[in-house]
């Protein structure tokens, strides 16, 4: 029964992965297995996030943002600051950088990013690979500074090296024929668990009818 219990919970979470192949952003999660599992089941299980880049394809989308490297955006939610790889951005009538959640999008000095102009070509908005955003003034002909792009490391930390990469997006870091190479043996031992489970439920049947009749 705790090895159906760790199986089952290792076959959701490879669930979860499955389903977020296609998520922007999404960072797979990894079973990590400790010893004597087979006596603690499902509590000698845990996860890690695997951290590494996904695949990352281009929009053309002036506001969509990826991370070429480690690292997130930071956002605010009424919960706190949260972090993100999603970075498919938008602007609202008042000028503020938004997650696709409608939450405020940070920079640097951590506030929320607002553009004081508001450009009428989204192009007119540059991007570089630091997160410096700047717009096109039109009344002067010149670029302005609007704010930097919070890019930390899991820790909250601002991240000591940022690849923003404007008009992109990054897909998740899952591996569709992984997951299913992974479920495979995972399925196999939950069903010889529950052959067991099933054989030794039988054969205690079969001892309690013995001793009842003998007696």
């Amino acid at each position: 029964i705790r090895g159906m219990h760790m199986q089952t919970a290792q076959i959701n979470n490879i669930a979860q992965n499955i389903t977020g192949f296609d998520k922007p952003g999404y960072q797979r999660i990894e079973n990590v297995v400790s010893s004597f599992s087979e006596y603690v089941g499902v509590h000698g299980l845990s996860t890690v996030v695997d951290d590494s880049v996904g695949r990352i394809y281009a929009t053309g989308h002036t506001l969509d943002l990826a991370l070429a490297k480690k690292g997130y955006f930071q956002y605010s939610t009424p919960n706190g600051v949260k972090l993100t790889r999603d970075g498919r951005f938008k602007m609202d009538k008042n000028g503020y950088l938004l997650t696709n959640e409608n939450y405020h999008v940070l920079g640097k000095n951590g506030m929320p990013i607002r553009f004081n102009n508001i450009p009428d070509d989204m192009t007119h908005i540059k991007i570089n690979t630091a997160g410096d955003i700047e717009v096109f003034n039109n009344k002067n002909g010149k670029m302005e500074f609007v704010a930097s792009l919070s890019v930390v490391d899991k820790e909250g930390s601002i991240a000591d090296e940022t690849d923003v990469r404007q008009g992109y997006i990054e897909s998740s870091n899952v591996r569709s024929e992984t997951e299913v190479m992974e479920l495979v043996p995972m399925k196999r031992n939950f069903q010889a668990n529950r052959q067991m489970f099933i054989t030794q439920n039988n054969m205690l049947n079969k001892t309690i009818q013995s001793l009842s009749q003998n007696s």
